[in-house]
């Protein structure tokens, strides 16, 4: 599995949700994620001590699929600006490897409070 890079968009105040497949180094498909759990962080930048997290759900392990997500309460704490995130899986066996990173644009809302 090699690391996959996906930046991202993100909206202040608005719900975010994002599916990944995770393939393997090949291309040929996706990785089995039976018996894995992912977590993954949002920071300002990659040494940075505060994070906010991420929500992730295997919507398919057989097939590689995650689902990232943040409720408009989580999105709506974020500093408008350049971000970094990254997707850590926990194999079966315990080991840890980083599937996915990359930067993410965190826009203001706009309308904020309209509705």
């Amino acid at each position: 599995m090699t690391v996959f890079v996906q930046n991202l968009t993100v909206n202040t105040g608005e719900d975010f949700s994002r599916e990944l497949d995770i393939l393997s180094a090949d291309g040929s498909g996706g990785v089995d994620l039976t018996g894995y759990s992912a977590t993954s962080h949002l920071r300002k930048h990659t040494d940075s001590t505060k994070h906010v997290g991420i929500a992730v759900g295997i919507t398919s392990a057989a097939e590689g699929k995650l689902t990232l997500s943040m409720t408009d309460t989580v999105t709506s704490t974020l500093k408008p600006g350049r971000h970094v995130y990254d997707v850590l899986l926990t194999k079966p066996s315990g080991s840890k490897i980083i599937a996915v990173e990359g930067n993410v644009l965190v826009r203001p809302g706009i309308c904020t409070g309209c509705f």
